[in-house]
Formats: structure tokens, C-alpha cells, sequence
């Protein structure tokens, strides 16, 4: 009889050998690709690194378009920047770009159809047109996760799974940290830039170190080390680097060689490193984005200089690591104290980006809630869920015996983080919308939406949040190349990466889930699932929304009747 671990691995392998049979591709890769570790001294221990499938082909009935010209009509417009919702209008695409966003009107007083744009294109008689009537619905930019990973065994084996989850939250350009390995990355990438794939944009931003087959086990020692990893992501078609807290001499190589490359950054400060790198150490060297909350708590510590750590505590047990790093809150310089706001207003004056990702944690808080969210049944695959669950081996799965002592230091830790970004976004600092899903009960796509719902709590407005989720992101993709936006605002000129959904986001964020909103029907007594996206918009091409979902699902009971067959196996 298998054990429950050996049962995932055993239906991952599975998995991947009828996937093989059916003709997918297939390339080798790491099964968590560090995204949470610290060099070789934190690797993860007990992970299988068996193969992942790599997207299919984009198939004949996935996504429509691009158009000669496509018209979405009559909806209400939120572009991104932060300006209030405006209707109705019609937008306007020629190929994969916007090239003209145009109101028809006033509300409740009907549209003159004599000044609407026409579906004609000038000088081209044959041309493939389409048009989408979105009276009633609102249209944003394309979501901007800056704080992906794939998957990969034994968590989710087809990366056809993540992407379409993501695709289905309206998340049309994601930065990997890392997607996976970094020549199978590279290939991704450029399949989903041509459109082969049913992919978001890629983004790619390798972990310290991390490197194909031109650059080997080759490690990190000295700063000319670090120079040639930078300058062997930047050859190899990478955007950014994805650092830890490195000693000083290693991170002011990596930082200045990655500007002088146009290279992008961002780094957890991670625990092991944070006492000689905190957060405004590496901000001070060029650091663009300060991921998740390590290193900003210990850039204001009131009293100590590095944590006080129990004396009981093993780093290396993730109970010990999760529970205590909340332990941080009354550590640190008070909300107003001239150091709190000289730490921020340093940070703005530096141009930094603070990337969150509370969802990620958001389960040390409830850990029932998380657990037993809405979507899990119907969206989370069996081995997924095996990752999730308690046990030594896989991280982010340290709830050994978690507490309401436990929860009650993570409330009172967040509500300290909470004041920390809300003051950073309202002194005009960015704070975007990210998600690091694949722990922690922390579902691909439904993790960015609770992003975006705890940045509400945190004391945002939703207008707030959605420019974070699109034009602040896209800036922060975009200003260390040194070239303007291509994505990110519903403008005329920029690429069209659009979302399309029936309810008002800025009413209640949680339409966007793709599980909808509860409602309850006056007129039939009954409570109703209303929203999700409907349309997801890449490059032009029309997705639709519903329809991504219910390839996931399918995939999911796959993987279920999988499971079944090869627990009878077993038994017999």
C-alpha cells in the first residue's frame, strides 16, 4: 500500500507518462526552483525533480483573433491610472493594439449609433472583423502579477494548469521568480510572446544562480562571479534578477550589473541573509522591488539590530520560521515616529516598488478559511493539495500544530504591514498586486484577486489597487529598460491586454474571483454566484474566461479518476 506521499509522486510520474503518450511536449525541471531558499544552503529537501509538461499548442478553439479590427462596444472603462469609471465608450483594436478608445454617450440616455466606429477597415475589403457587445459591462487593463511560479512536480505537473488559472483571472503578463528553469523558461516565454501557447506574457526573472546549460553548476563566490550570472541572464533572454540577502560585496555586484544591463530586480530578504541586507541596505545599492514583508520590519527595528530569535529556534523547521517571523510587530519604530516616515520617504526617493504578496500568508491568519476556500474542490489537483498539507518536506506546509497563539501574532503583524503600505502608497509610493501562489493553501489567479481584497483591507481603494495590479506594474516591468509602458492602461497605442467582466469590480473585488460573488436574488429568494471574468484579452486575442475554468476543472478531476485508478491498483 502506497503512503499518501508516495502516491503523489507515484500519479505525478503518471500523470506526465500519458501526458508523453498523448504527444505533449515535456521538458526537465526543478520541481520548486527555489523560490523561497537561499542558495544551496536552503534547498528544499525531498522534492521530486521529475519532469514538467510544458504548455500544448495553442488549439484551434482557444482564443479568437487578433482582428483586422475589433470593437468592444458600449462598455465602462476603467483604464488603470487611477481615474474613476467612465461609460459608455468603445474601444477600438487593430491587430494586437488599441488604437482609439472613444465615448459613445451618456448614461441611461441611448446611444446615437450614427457616431459609434465601424467595423470597416480603409482599404481593405477582406478583412476579418469582430465585434463585442459589452453594453453594460467594464472593460480594465490586463492584470500584472509581479510574483509567479509555475508549479511543476509534484505540485502541478502541466503548466497548462497554472497558466490557464491564471489566464481565467484576467492575468495577462506575469513576472516568473522563477517560472521554472531557466532554459525551460526562456522556451515558454517566447511561445507565449508568438502566441502558441495559452499563456500570459513572461517575464523572467531567475533566482541567484539559477542557470541552464550555458551556465552549469557554476556557484557564486566573489563579485565577478555575480557580474557574469547578470550578464549571462541578460544573453540569454532574461529581464530581471530574482535576488536574496546577499553579503553586501555580492549584492552591490548584481545590482550594479543588472542596471548597467537595463536588467530589472527584486529580492526577498530572505532570514538568513536580512542582518547584513535589509531592506534599505539593498534599496540604497539599486534594489527595484522589496517582495513579501522580509526586510522592511528589520530596516526599522526600535532597540535590536537583527531579530531576537528564542533560543529554541531551527530555521530550518518552517513552524519555527513562520510563526516567529510575525513576532516582529513590536519590534519596530511606530507608526508616525519621524523614523517610520524617513524609512519610507527614503524608500520613495529611491524609486522602490513594494511587492507584497500578503495572500501568500494569508492562511497564518485563518488557516480554516484558506483551507477550506470556495475553490478548492472544484479547482485545486489532488496533488496540490497533498503539497498543502502539513508535512516536514515541502514548504509552506508548516502547519505541524499551528495555534491561536499563532494567528493572533500574524493579525497583529498584519495590521502593522497594513499601516506600512498604505503610508508608502499614499506618500505615492507603488505597491502592486502579487500573489506567490503555490503554497500555503494559495490557489493560482484566486490568489491575486485575495491580493487585491487585502490591499482594500489594508485601507486602499479599489481604484488604488487596480493601478498597482496594471500601470504601477507595468512601471515597475518597464523603467529599468528605459522605455515606456506597452501594457498596462486601457490607452490608445499600447498593446491590447484587456479584462472584460459583467459586475463592477469597484463595487466588490470579489467578482473578479473566478468562483463569482454570492448575491441574493430578490425575485427568486435564491443566493446566486454572479460575476467572474468573462473575456480575457491577450495581445488581441479573445479568451474566453468561463471556458479556461472549465478546463481546469477538467483537469483536475482527470488527475482525481487518475488517483482512483492507481489507489486500486495499489490495493490489489
Amino acid at each position: 500500500m502506497l503512503t499518501a506521499k508516495a502516491l503523489n509522486r507515484h500519479v505525478c510520474r503518471h500523470i506526465l507518462v500519458l501526458s508523453l503518450a498523448a504527444g505533449l511536449d515535456a521538458v526537465p525541471v526543478l520541481a520548486e526552483n527555489r523560490p523561497h531558499q537561499m542558495l544551496d544552503a536552503e534547498m528544499m529537501a525531498g522534492q521530486d525533480p521529475a519532469g514538467m509538461i510544458g504548455a500544448p499548442d495553442r488549439g484551434p478553439s482557444e482564443g479568437a483573433g487578433p482582428y483586422d479590427r475589433l470593437i468592444i462596444r458600449g462598455v465602462t472603462v476603467i483604464d488603470g491610472t487611477g481615474a474613476p469609471p467612465i461609460g459608455p465608450m468603445d474601444i477600438v483594436i487593430e491587430g494586437n493594439r488599441i488604437v482609439s478608445v472613444q465615448g459613445v454617450g451618456t448614461p441611461n440616455v441611448p446611444i446615437d449609433l450614427d457616431g459609434r466606429p465601424d467595423l470597416s477597415v480603409v482599404g481593405n475589403a477582406n478583412a476579418v472583423v469582430h465585434e463585442i457587445d459589452a453594453t453594460g459591462m467594464f472593460v480594465l487593463p490586463g492584470f500584472v502579477d509581479l510574483h509567479l511560479h509555475t508549479g511543476g512536480v509534484p505540485k502541478a505537473p502541466q503548466a497548462e494548469y497554472t497558466y490557464k488559472l491564471w489566464m481565467a483571472h484576467g492575468i495577462t503578463t506575469g513576472r516568473g521568480v522563477g517560472f521554472g528553469p531557466h532554459d525551460w523558461t526562456i522556451q515558454e516565454k517566447n511561445r507565449s510572446a508568438a502566441n502558441e501557447t495559452v499563456a500570459p506574457r513572461m517575464w523572467v526573472y531567475p533566482f541567484t544562480g539559477a542557470g541552464g546549460e550555458g551556465w552549469g553548476d557554476r556557484n557564486i563566490h566573489t563579485p565577478d562571479d555575480a557580474r557574469a550570472w547578470v550578464r549571462y541572464v541578460k544573453e540569454t533572454g532574461g529581464d530581471g534578477l530574482k535576488l536574496g540577502a546577499h553579503r553586501p560585496e555580492i549584492m552591490e555586484a548584481l545590482l550594479d550589473e543588472a542596471q548597467r544591463l537595463g536588467l530589472g530586480s527584486t529580492a526577498h530578504l530572505n532570514q538568513m541573509g536580512v542582518a547584513q541586507m535589509n531592506g534599505i541596505d539593498a534599496a540604497r545599492l539599486g534594489l527595484g522591488t522589496i517582495t513579501h514583508f522580509y526586510g522592511l520590519f528589520e530596516s526599522l527595528y526600535n532597540g535590536h539590530d537583527v531579530q531576537p530569535w528564542p533560543s529554541w529556534v531551527n530555521y530550518n523547521d518552517e513552524q519555527h520560521r513562520f510563526s516567529q517571523v510575525a513576532r516582529q510587530a513590536n519590534l519596530i519604530h511606530e507608526r508616525g515616529s519621524s523614523e517610520w516616515k524617513a524609512f519610507l520617504e527614503e524608500l520613495l526617493e529611491l524609486d522602490v516598488t513594494l511587492d507584497p504578496t500578503m495572500s501568500a500568508y494569508q492562511a497564518s491568519w485563518d488557516v480554516d478559511a484558506q483551507k477550506y476556500a470556495p475553490w478548492h474542490e472544484k479547482y485545486t489537483l489532488p496533488s496540490l493539495w497533498d503539497f498543502y498539507e502539513a508535512n516536514r518536506e515541502d514548504h509552506g506546509s508548516y502547519y505541524y500544530d499551528w495555534t491561536t497563539w499563532e494567528e493572533v501574532a500574524w493579525r497583529d503583524f498584519l495590521e502593522v504591514w497594513h499601516d506600512l503600505l498604505n503610508d508608502y502608497k499614499n506618500m505615492g509610493g507603488r505597491v502592486t498586486v502579487s500573489s506567490d501562489a503555490g503554497y500555503i493553501y494559495n490557489l493560482m489567479g484566486f490568489s491575486t484577486i485575495q491580493e487585491m481584497e487585502l490591499l482594500q483591507h489594508a485601507g486602499f481603494h479599489p481604484l488604488e489597487i487596480i493601478r498597482g495590479a496594471t500601470m504601477h506594474a507595468a512601471e515597475t516591468l518597464f523603467e529599468p529598460t528605459g522605455r515606456p509602458i506597452e501594457f498596462g492602461v486601457v490607452r490608445a497605442g499600447l498593446l491590447a491586454d484587456l479584462v472584460i467582466v459583467e459586475e463592477n469590480p469597484i463595487q466588490n473585488l470579489k467578482v473578479l474571483y473566478g468562483t463569482g460573488a454570492r448575491r441574493l436574488n430578490d425575485e427568486t429568494g435564491e443566493v446566486e454566484n454572479v460575476g467572474g471574468v468573462v473575456y480575457t484579452i491577450k495581445d488581441g486575442i479573445v479568451y474566453d474566461a468561463k471556458q479556461l475554468l472549465a478546463d481546469v476543472a477538467k483537469m483536475v478531476e482527470e488527475q482525481k479518476r487518475i488517483r482512483e485508478t492507481a489507489t486500486e491498483q495499489g490495493d490489489s
